[in-house]
């Protein structure tokens, strides 16, 4: 039986074909890399300073992990390519098992680097933890001990941003603007649900929380227009809670809060309870006035009438309470977002684009914790439920 030769032109055949794929590929390439086109390197290219110093962070503890990650990856293709079975390395020590040289390289080396990766994280930390003031305007200019800050008080709502400007009177929703080269300090909070406040153009993200305060100090240094959003999954409208970031120069930012306070309208405690009910995709909207202290009410939980603020509350609790004829006074300890007895909420939700509007409380929102709750055992009230058992 004879076994057939493969052609001698079935070798350039194949070669050719080979040839012929890696050209295609070579003018595909462009195409494949069209999707990257619309991405937003604004993380590596910021415009503040605090997000600079972050990305050199990030820049250098990779290139601190590179110098190891490197040479074990070059290193695993020559040892795979010289120590190959068919390779008969001359220098193959079969029984080979130590090498003082070889274990101090091996272990000396990441351990250099582990030690320079803890001092930068260490002094990092505290040069941009976000509740320290920041003290540069960029890397060659200070900041003036007597400079002014601006303050911003920032709300997260179901599903959109809140800033007020207490120094200026005036508040924003799902936009805010800041001059260029002057220092901002962020209070933050949330209204109902934790939340993340980011503007990757700025500085790093901070958590924004019902009940309690972050802080968060930056500046920028050029002009422009950056996107902003929240940076921690918090329900169905989450993927909308974006908000609009200009930094302005001077002239520009006073026009803008005179834009601002030509709108006409005023943010107090019932527009407040409006705009806090969920909705999406909500444009800008501008409060050309603010009711004074509604950031305090709002981080305390008490902008509804009647509500009783956390901080007041906490402090009679420090203080040893208020007599035992408080332990049935509850009238106004449910705070703000609080889901009344029975699943209803005072408020309907709004659809997208839309703020709630109050049609009225709803039967179990009308009445107090101590009509809903604290019935004498077995007394039913005016909706047939009996009341909780006593002790």
């Amino acid at each position: 039986m004879s076994i057939r030769k493969r052609p001698a032109y079935a070798d350039s055949m194949t070669v050719r074909r080979f040839l012929d794929r890696s050209a295609f590929l070579r003018r595909l390439s462009p195409a494949l890399l069209l999707p990257l086109g619309g991405c937003d390197w604004i993380l590596m290219n910021p415009a503040g300073d605090v997000a600079l110093q972050q990305r050199n962070l990030i820049l250098i503890s990779t290139a601190l992990m590179l110098l190891i990650i490197l040479p074990v990856m070059a290193m695993t293709v020559w040892f795979a390519w010289r120590y190959r079975e068919k390779a008969q390395a001359k220098d193959h020590d079969p029984d080979w098992d130590h090498s003082t040289t070889l274990e101090l390289l091996i272990w000396s080396a990441p351990l250099l680097i582990i030690i320079a990766l803890g001092a930068i994280t260490w002094t990092s930390t505290h040069l941009l933890d976000p509740y320290r003031p920041i003290e540069r305007i960029d890397h060659e200019r200070k900041v003036d001990p007597a400079a002014k800050r601006l303050q911003v008080e920032v709300v997260a709502m179901d599903w959109k941003w809140l800033f007020i400007y207490p120094e200026l009177g005036i508040a924003t929703v799902n936009e805010m603007a800041a001059p260029v080269d002057q220092p901002i300090e962020f209070k933050i909070t949330s209204s109902s649900i934790m939340n993340s406040f980011f503007v990757p153009a700025l500085a790093g993200q901070i958590y924004a929380m019902p009940g309690m305060q972050t802080v968060l100090h930056a500046v920028a240094n050029k002009p422009g227009n950056f996107e902003g959003f929240s940076a921690n999954y918090s329900g169905a409208g989450f993927s909308n809670m974006r908000f609009r970031f200009h930094a302005l120069d001077k002239a520009g930012f006073d026009q803008w809060v005179a834009k601002v306070k030509a709108s006409g309208a005023s943010l107090d405690r019932a527009a407040y309870v409006k705009l806090e009910q969920p909705s999406e995709k909500v444009p800008p909207i501008y409060f050309g006035s603010v009711e004074p202290h509604l950031f305090h009410a709002a981080l305390n939980m008490c902008v509804q009438p009647g509500k009783k603020c956390m901080d007041a509350v906490m402090m009679t609790d420090a203080r040893g309470g208020a007599g035992k004829e408080s332990a049935r006074d509850t009238e106004g300890l449910r705070h703000d977002g609080t889901i009344d007895v029975g699943g209803f909420h005072p408020v309907e939700p709004g659809r997208a684009g839309e703020i709630a509007q109050p049609a009225g409380m709803t039967p179990a929102a009308e009445k107090t914790p101590a009509e809903q709750g604290h019935q004498a055992p077995h007394q039913q009230d005016q909706d047939g439920h009996e009341g909780h058992h006593g002790m």
